[in-house]
């Protein structure tokens, strides 16, 4: 088991010392990691390179400061596309090394915030006229919602599962109910 310094893991923050032969400094900033090693035989002695991992950590801190948000503030309503509580938004998924458009709509349910997303497609090869239907389903969705709030009506989300094969808001019996 390698022996651990007592101010290493407390005093230091963002420094570890995962082996007996160094220390590696790591921050994490908006999912992209700045890490270093500092090997002891390199820095001549485990306390100089203690001394250079807190120097170099110290400086890396001053770079990415401003950096440290988590998330950023969604917008202030909850829209970019000028409906109340509808966002479109490009969804990266990195397994696939894919990019997504998407339309998600912002809604409470039993005083929890939720949110149904309507997935146009790869961002590669969606069309307008998809882009389109995502964008006025999820605005009749929201409609629908807002309708259902306005008159003390249960909403039923589940009625837009097949929203993809159905243009649901050329119906004028589904309307905003």
């Amino acid at each position: 088991m390698v022996k651990r310094s007592p101010n290493t893991t407390v005093k230091n923050k963002h420094i570890t010392e995962p082996d007996a032969f160094g220390y590696q400094v790591r921050i994490v900033r908006r999912g992209k990691e700045n890490s270093r090693y500092f090997s002891h035989k390199l820095w001549g002695g485990r306390s100089k390179s203690l001394k250079a991992a807190i120097t170099w950590r110290d400086q890396m801190l001053v770079v990415l400061k401003g950096s440290k948000t988590r998330f950023l503030k969604p917008p202030k309503n909850k829209t970019t596309t000028g409906v109340t509580g509808v966002s479109r938004t490009i969804k990266y998924d990195h397994r696939k090394d894919k990019s997504y458009l998407c339309y998600t709509v912002f809604w409470v349910k039993n005083r929890k915030s939720c949110n149904k997303t309507f997935q146009v497609g790869n961002v590669q090869t969606v069309t307008a006229d998809d882009e389109l239907h995502a964008f006025r389903t999820a605005r009749l969705f929201r409609m629908c919602y807002e309708h259902s709030i306005d008159h003390d009506l249960i909403f039923h989300e589940e009625k837009f599962a097949g929203w993809k094969k159905v243009r649901m808001y050329d119906n004028p019996d589904l309307g905003a109910t």
